[in-house]
């Protein structure tokens, strides 16, 4: 009998073991040694750096065999140099403890061994701080929104920085670690730009009624000192009262970099631009730059990039810009999300499901006003055994136990067509069935998706590779019948945000629609 036990016992372990996961165990690549030549070493004591709670730092001198490595003047300058101008990338100096580092420079031959320990953990922390922030910015935007779905940016900094110092050429980490991405650049000319102007101190500006050309207004001379700070305007003599022709022509070259309306009207918008300070602006390119550097690092070869501020919407391919669109995006209340995905499909004719905040705050006070109000759209109520309700049948008082569904056709929200990519808010690129908003100057007006304009052309360009023609297309839509077609080439998609840049050495400006350049720029310097 006892045997009989051992041997029921031995079959359990035996199948518990073949259920058993083998995990299998990651392997790193190991950091290669770091080449000191400097005559005085210390060793540092391991609770020195791990004082500091940065694995990157422990990694690092495991590298050196806890020696210290930044006996090299040149070395030490170099870093010290760059820290200190770092406000030329957007940073803060003072992020990266300067003013010890430099303090500890100043009398590096009167260091003891602990000093001198401390002060090389400082510059190695610092540094790696520095090149972590130039990579992917300072401030995790998962942290500070929680509709931004971006995907993460691993950095091995110290692949990069033990190279470079092995190297004698720590100017390559600096290089390595920012984004090599052009508006990228843009933005970093646009700090540039912006830091020549001299320091100024304006006066708000203030109008009562619109200002059109040969009107003559009391804040003209004010608005012209500005137009001249900026160097839309060239000369002075024009300093009076009078909206003259040269005032005309900078206000519309104004307007333009301001992605206003260029109609030479002044109005609230434009005074509202004029009214911003070289600080304020100079604040927002800042905010920019660090917003930059959470997205991508590399673009795909082909790619939908929208700039949400800008109500724009670009298609690239093979580094040329082949289709530019405007587009309505989401109001302050329904933001667009700021997402990176991939293109899926197509699909012409869409039904419309009423989504549950449109529901909410839109449909059920309608209904409840008037019962044909769905009826008149189109729109379909469905119960959950999916039968038809007539309006009459509704209940006010349980709305969430409907569904409500608009049929195909040009009256459709959607439009006559929507273009899908995987995200987690159920957003998308559609048509619209108020085409007129294109023709508006401020378009944040969706409920958060992304209409297009013109996107039965769009879709025709992409669909290309699927040999879809527009007569193949105009065919499908005449049906009313819902069609989805995957989209055979790979497009990326970035639907981002960015409210500064530079074009041809002059500043751009848009409006901060969603009101997140001030607080960002708040946490960055806190």
């Amino acid at each position: 009998m006892n045997k009989l036990y051992f041997f029921l016992l031995l079959c359990i372990v035996i199948s518990c073991k073949k259920e058993e996961k083998i995990i299998p165990v990651k392997k790193t690549t190991p950091l290669p040694s770091i080449i000191q030549t400097d005559e005085r070493k210390i060793q540092l004591d391991t609770s020195l750096i791990g004082s500091f709670k940065s694995e990157n730092l422990q990694k690092f001198y495991i590298a050196s065999n806890n020696e210290t490595v930044w006996g090299d003047l040149k070395k030490r300058t170099f870093i010290i140099d760059e820290l200190k101008k770092s406000e030329t990338l957007g940073l803060n100096p003072n992020d990266y403890n300067i003013k010890k580092i430099e303090d500890f420079e100043k009398k590096i031959n009167k260091l003891d061994d602990t000093d001198l320990a401390l002060y090389d953990v400082l510059l190695t922390y610092n540094f790696q701080k520095y090149l972590t922030h130039l990579y992917k910015g300072k401030l995790n935007p998962k942290k500070l929104y929680n509709d931004w779905d971006l995907n993460d940016k691993p950095f091995d900094v110290n692949t990069i920085l033990i190279k470079a110092f092995n190297d004698n050429d720590l100017d390559l980490a600096i290089e390595k670690s920012q984004p090599k991405t052009y508006t990228y650049k843009r933005l970093l000319k646009s700090l540039e730009l912006i830091n020549k102007f001299p320091d100024d101190d304006i006066k708000k500006i203030e109008i009562k009624d619109k200002v059109t050309l040969h009107d003559t207004s009391n804040a003209m001379i004010s608005i012209k000192k500005r137009l001249l700070y900026w160097n839309d305007l060239s000369s002075r003599d024009s300093l009076t009262s009078i909206y003259d022709t040269k005032t005309f022509e900078a206000i519309k070259k104004f307007q333009t970099r301001h992605g206003l309306a260029a109609d030479g009207v002044i109005g609230q918008g434009t005074i509202n631009a004029l009214n911003f300070s070289k600080i304020k602006r100079k604040q927002q390119i800042i905010a920019n730059i660090e917003r930059w550097r959470w997205f991508s690092d590399t673009l795909s070869e082909n790619y939908f990039i929208i700039n949400i501020p800008d109500y724009s919407l670009n298609v690239i391919e093979n580094k040329d810009t082949t289709i530019v669109r405007k587009i309505v995006v989401g109001t302050n209340s329904r933001k667009t999300p700021i997402l990176t995905s991939t293109l899926k499909s197509v699909v012409f004719n869409p039904t419309w499901t009423v989504p549950p905040t449109i529901l909410k705050e839109d449909v059920v006070p309608a209904m409840k006003r008037n019962r044909n109000y769905l009826k008149n759209k189109n729109i379909t109520i469905y119960n959950k055994a999916n039968s038809v309700v007539e309006p009459n049948d509704w209940n006010e008082n349980s709305p969430g136990n409907y569904r409500y569904v608009q049929s195909p056709g040009s009256n459709n929200s959607l439009g006559l067509m929507k273009i899908l990519f995987p995200n987690n808010h159920s957003v998308y690129l559609h048509d619209t069935n108020h085409r007129n908003l294109f023709g508006r100057n401020n378009r944040s007006l969706s409920s958060g998706c992304v209409r297009v304009e013109n996107p039965l052309e769009l879709a025709q360009h992409i669909l290309d590779s699927n040999n879809w023609s527009k007569e193949r297309i105009d065919s499908v839509i005449v049906t009313k019948k819902t069609t989805s077609v995957k989209i055979a080439k790979k497009y990326a998609m970035y639907q981002w945000y960015w409210t500064a840049w530079s074009e041809k050495n002059t500043l751009q400006f848009r409006d901060d629609i969603y009101n997140l350049d001030s607080d960002l720029y708040a946490k960055l310097r806190n």
